[in-house]
């Protein structure tokens, strides 16, 4: 894994995932406890995911986008591995 802002073990394509879905969260108007009960996540596993530390997995990436409404691309667009 690579290091991102001097975090090490953050890979930087879990950060640009997260960091998309963060932002689409907020353009949409989700709250975060909303996200991650759809998400069936806890409230800390999506802030983990949004801030880059924790990976989301397809499955997560495809409940994502349905539960804001997103085509996928908006989430992996140019992320290698997705």
């Amino acid at each position: 894994m690579g290091s991102v802002l001097g975090f090490p073990g953050i890979d930087p394509m879990d950060a640009v995932v997260g960091a998309r879905m963060r932002r689409w969260r907020d353009q949409r108007g989700v709250a975060a406890d909303d996200l991650a009960a759809a998400l069936d996540l806890t409230p800390e596993a999506l802030r983990r995911i949004e801030a880059g530390r924790e990976h989301l997995d397809s499955a997560g990436i495809d409940a994502a986008t349905r539960a804001l409404r997103l085509p996928v691309w908006a989430l992996v667009s140019d992320v290698p591995g997705y």
